[in-house]
């Protein structure tokens, strides 16, 4: 999956905290983002060695995170995200999609078509906004669906960056089971989509998910968390001819969305 900004940060390369209080607070943070970026479980050795903290410093703060319910120790000693924090997200989400909105409703006017919001969450895509095109025949995706991404254009456009060998672990657990005749059921066949995405610059879904219906998405750059944009339509008027003209439109929403987001998570 793609890493947050903390797996490549060391921890002595960050600012000092003005005080004691502060950067525990910093470090109980990287901590629970370095977990997620492991997938969700891990041990302390694993989290020294990435977090460069001493293995008492992370012993203590996990024990403040469990004893709050944001982190859980599993029979094995190891530490696992806690049930607290799917509330936190849920509510990031939604706030999220609501700061997505008047972006997404630019979108539905310049290209006619509805256009949707996801994010990356664990192996699944998650729709978190939409804004139903204004044609009578047009596409919904209920906020909240969760899909594999192999099936969709924004999770080709969200894992178009993401290592080889990552995408193949997640195929692995998610499994590649096909939508419709044209889904990509392979993860040979799945990689390859993704260096087209890298080369051409969006994700095209093309009857993947749903027979009839094509999307064309793009990634968030630099969002807070992995984000793509797409819109979706009847595959008769989301064609390839109109792709060049969409893409564009496209692109340059998710470059101003993604500065909005950034101001909303002030460094």
């Amino acid at each position: 999956m793609p890493t947050s900004s903390a797996s490549t940060t060391d921890a002595s390369t960050k600012p000092t905290a003005a005080s004691g209080g502060v950067q525990s607070l910093e470090r109980a943070f990287d901590l629970l983002e370095r977990m997620a970026d492991a997938g969700g479980e891990v041990g302390l050795s694993e989290l020294s060695a990435a977090s460069g903290l001493p293995l008492p410093t992370i012993h203590r703060l996990m024990r403040t995170l469990v004893a709050c319910g944001y982190v859980r120790q599993q029979t094995n000693r190891r530490y696992s995200l806690g049930p607290r924090l799917i509330r936190l997200g849920e509510s990031a989400s939604r706030l999220l999609g609501t700061w997505a909105r008047p972006y997404l409703a630019r979108l539905v006017e310049e290209t006619g078509e509805t256009a949707n919001m996801a994010l990356l969450d664990g192996d699944e895509i998650v729709y978190v906004a939409q804004v139903p095109s204004k044609h009578s025949m047009r596409m919904f995706t209920e906020v909240g669906r969760r899909v594999l991404p192999h099936s969709t254009g924004v999770g080709k456009a969200l894992l178009a960056h993401t290592p080889a060998e990552e995408v193949r672990a997640l195929l692995a657990r998610t499994g590649m089971p096909a939508a419709t005749e044209r889904t990509i059921t392979t993860p040979e066949g799945f990689l390859e989509a993704l260096e087209q995405v890298r080369k051409a610059g969006y994700a095209v879904d093309d009857n993947e998910q749903e027979i009839g219906v094509r999307c064309l998405a793009v990634s968030v750059p630099n969002s807070p968390t992995a984000a793509a944009i797409s819109i979706s339509g009847p595959a008769g008027r989301v064609t390839e001819a109109v792709a060049e003209s969409f893409v564009p439109i496209l692109q340059g929403v998710a470059a101003e969305l993604s500065v909005a987001l950034q101001s909303q998570n002030p460094a």
